[in-house]
């Protein structure tokens, strides 16, 4: 079963470009992707598009659907009226490298600020053995896959391009809470994620969860309970007794 799909796609580089209408075939239980392979099969061989897996676990595939952001290869056609037109743009938020790809390395530098898992100094191979109280919190967060849909689709750098430089974003400012929630991180990642990433600038509008492929609740139990521990530390009268106590000693 098939039908003539309407297709409007983002060509174009960093020199300036725009939409381009297609018709193509859609065939049942294809998704976005598939039509982006055909149009380069059949129609614009130069039409550019980053991949890998086509299986929703490498993150390459981000782009915008609709003015959603989405992952191609996750987003079924099925989704859509067969008469409504789709328009597939690149993630607005990273510049454009050429079509439907962008350049993301702004997340990698992001990525290189985060100070790596510290754990204690003295502590012995085999010493101390993870239990999975241990991990319960933080163990969602490892299901990231960094297509970086959640940097593209937070307002506080796709609106605002002078914050680039201070704030990591949802996908960094979760692993800076993964790594604080550690039982042997012995980092000061709460000084950490407000004064180096960003994390005031965070207004917890839960974007980047309604985005997020893998389902993680990225603002409800990463961000928030970041946040959380800044207040404690800067507000909370009997922890500013206890370090005013601790530099005295």
């Amino acid at each position: 079963m098939s039908y003539q799909g309407k297709f409007r796609v983002w060509r174009g580089d960093d020199s300036g470009g725009g939409l381009e209408d297609f018709t193509v075939e859609v065939n049942e239980g294809e998704v976005v992707l598939d039509i982006i392979h055909r149009l380069q099969a059949t129609q614009t061989p130069d039409l550019a598009v980053r991949w890998n897996c086509k299986a929703g676990k490498c993150g390459s595939c981000s782009a915008e659907i609709n003015g959603r952001p989405r992952l191609l290869c996750m987003t079924r056609m099925s989704i859509f009226d067969e008469s409504e037109t789709i328009t597939v743009t690149p993630m607005r938020t990273f510049p454009i490298i050429r079509d439907l790809v962008t350049d993301v390395s702004f997340n990698y530098t992001k990525a290189r600020e985060v100070p790596s898992f510290t754990p204690p100094k003295d502590l012995a191979p085999g010493e101390y053995r993870m239990q999975q109280v241990d991990v319960e919190r933080s163990q969602e967060f490892r299901k990231c896959i960094e297509c970086f849909l959640c940097q593209n689709t937070c307002h506080v750098v796709r609106d605002h391009e002078e914050n680039k430089e201070a704030f990591s974003g949802p996908r960094f400012l979760m692993r800076v809470a993964e790594l604080e929630m550690h039982p042997l991180d012995t980092a000061d990642r709460v000084d950490q994620a407000q004064d180096d990433h960003g994390l005031g600038l965070c207004n917890i509008t839960k974007c980047c969860s309604e985005v997020c492929p893998e389902h993680i609740h990225i603002t409800d139990n990463a961000l928030i309970p970041m946040k959380e521990r800044v207040a404690d530390r800067k507000y909370d009268p009997i922890v500013w007794l206890g370090n005013k106590l601790f530099k005295r000693s």
